[in-house]
């Protein structure tokens, strides 16, 4: 039997995919906006999933470690040339769309910088910020949102 913990990541990884593809509507194949899991291969690890311009770093674990798993998100972004790189943390008993989506402060702030999302935030909830870890945090179905919007003013990939 395989790693127990490992299995539990990987239903968590294909959770996220199935429902950011789901909600946002993509499904073909070929388009170049649709979620997908990442193999492992190589010593610089590129993140869970790539939801361009996105590095989705996912975790299923009862005891949150938010700052370091973000360094490490950043650093997969960076290892997959990617601009941002993002948390998304399972929470216990809820849905995927209530899982909480964490972004460093100095990336949030690039985001907002890039101009890829809209003037005050119309129609996407602004996320909550934790002071004390320097970070904000959306739930998953306020990210799709902000998916949506950013990708909205990207050429495709």
């Amino acid at each position: 039997m395989s790693n127990p913990s490992k299995a539990r990541g990987t239903r968590w990884e294909s959770t996220i995919r199935d429902y950011l593809n789901g909600t946002l509507g993509y499904s073909h194949p070929t388009d170049w906006r649709l979620v997908k899991r990442q193999a492992q291969e190589g010593a610089k690890d590129v993140g869970d999933l790539h939801a361009w311009p996105f590095i989705l770093e996912a975790k299923d674990v009862k005891s949150p470690a938010v700052p370091t798993w973000l360094r490490q998100a950043e650093a997969e972004a960076v290892n997959a040339g990617f601009p941002y790189g993002v948390v998304i943390h399972k929470v216990r008993g809820k849905g995927p769309a209530l899982a909480r989506v964490h972004i460093t402060d100095v990336t949030f702030q690039r985001l907002i910088g890039s101009g890829t999302l809209p003037d005050g935030f119309r129609g996407i909830s602004f996320p909550t910020l934790n002071t004390r870890g320097q970070y904000w945090t959306w739930t998953l179905a306020d990210f799709a949102q902000v998916l949506r919007a950013v990708r909205a003013t990207l050429p495709p990939v």
